[in-house]
């Protein structure tokens, strides 16, 4: 069953959400997936757009050292991918709250941390 999105709902950090990834090219992913909200509620709010990382079960990234494995649901693996931050308008890709919701402080943490190794924004 899909979650009805509020009209006051707006995706805030360390939140995990559902956003449509299509049209999607190559090895982007496709489709429905959930996504781990790096930006701000503000942010959001003020742009319409959503910064995050992509979720996925896909088992080719149990091996990869920029994913994060996440917990999933029955027992799953899941797994956050640090490596292909996305942003998005959050409301033409249809973004709504996800079942596992808000405050995931310490799995953001983990994210930018990776993040930064990627990118090494944090070393100028």
């Amino acid at each position: 069953m899909a979650t009805r999105k509020s009209a006051l709902w707006v995706p805030e950090r360390a939140e995990i959400i559902f956003i449509q990834y299509n049209p999607a090219v190559g090895a982007e992913m496709p489709d429905d997936h959930p996504m781990l909200v790096m930006s701000t509620k503000a942010f959001a709010e003020r742009t319409g757009i959503v910064v995050g990382f992509p979720m996925t079960h896909a088992e080719r990234h149990a091996d990869n050292p920029f994913a994060i494995a996440a917990p999933g649901s029955k027992s799953e693996p899941g797994y956050l991918l640090t490596h292909q931050p996305k942003s998005f308008d959050w409301r033409e890709r249809n973004a709504r709250p996800h079942p596992w919701g808000t405050g995931h402080t310490k799995l953001l943490a983990a994210a930018l941390k990776r993040f930064d190794v990627v990118f090494g924004i944090c070393n100028h």
